[in-house]
């Protein structure tokens, strides 16, 4: 099975189409198999008084300016599904909530995205599940017991998903990476595990995919001096194509794990291996 290569665009387009399309375009040229956004109602999970509060950004003075500044509408989404379709790529979305779940509905999607933040989020979980698309369930900053809740509600409405190790910090540092992890959620649940990275740099995504991961997902930016919080945390275009060069040789290399000799090293084991 080839890992499923998920280019998150997140709120790195800055609420520009223009930029968005870039960075879709930028999924398709390096191979990605899909690029994920993130949709909030943002009036749902902010308070009236954390909005009004005070935030400089492009957009204004207020952390509302900024929330919503970085919101696409509904045009907006119809023309990214239009152009994800003519440049053939899959998209989708992580909701943060019930609203934005539903919204993502009108379009035809294939896949299904729970972010770290919302697997504690039971009705919004349960909401995913019924629609039964394959779901991709990030498992930062969460216990075994939350993980195995979600799990279960999965289970019970019989939605397919895989697992995703992940750690919850822009950027990660490296020593926390835990990339074992990925071994215990599969052996502990028996299921497909996938690793959604934070990290700067390359390697530890390389190790991730050694480990037989089922998918990576990783943040890309233009340029990671451009606004916004998961800059710091994202693959510029060159670290892309990089990355997912670099995945699908280690996916080629890892091999079945049968020992055998090759035709080839046959031939040199005669000129090696001759008795003088």
């Amino acid at each position: 099975m080839s890992i499923f290569i998920i280019a998150e665009l997140g709120i790195n387009h800055n609420g520009d189409l223009a930029i968005a399309k870039q960075l879709i375009d930028l999924a398709v040229s390096t191979g990605c198999n899909a690029v994920k956004f993130q949709k909030r109602t943002v009036e749902k999970i902010y308070t009236k008084e954390f909005l009004d509060s005070p935030r400089e950004s492009p957009w204004g003075h207020t952390q509302r300016a900024q929330k919503e500044g970085l919101e696409f509408n509904e045009y907006d989404y119809v023309l990214i599904d239009q152009y994800c379709k003519e440049v053939g790529i899959e998209w989708f979305a992580s909701a943060w909530d019930i609203e934005s779940q539903l919204f993502l509905n009108r379009f035809d999607l294939k896949y299904n995205k729970i972010a770290s933040a919302m697997l504690t989020n039971i009705e919004l979980l349960d909401i995913v599940a019924l629609e039964r698309k394959h779901t991709f369930i990030s498992t930062g900053m969460s216990s075994i017991e939350e993980i195995t809740r979600a799990v279960n509600i999965f289970r019970k409405r019989d939605c397919s998903f895989e697992l995703m190790h992940c750690v919850s910090v822009y950027p990660m540092d490296d020593k926390t990476a835990n990339l074992n992890c990925i071994k215990t959620l599969r052996d502990w649940y028996d299921c497909n595990v996938g690793y959604s990275g934070h990290e700067s740099g390359l390697a530890i995504s390389y190790a991730a995919a050694a480990l037989g991961i089922t998918s990576l997902e990783r943040h890309i930016t233009l340029d990671r001096a451009m606004y916004g919080s998961d800059q710091a945390a994202s693959i510029e275009p060159v670290g892309l194509k990089q990355l997912v060069g670099a995945v699908r040789k280690i996916e080629v290399a890892m091999g079945d794990g049968e020992k055998r000799v090759l035709d080839t090293e046959k031939e040199i084991a005669k000129k090696l291996r001759t008795v003088n």
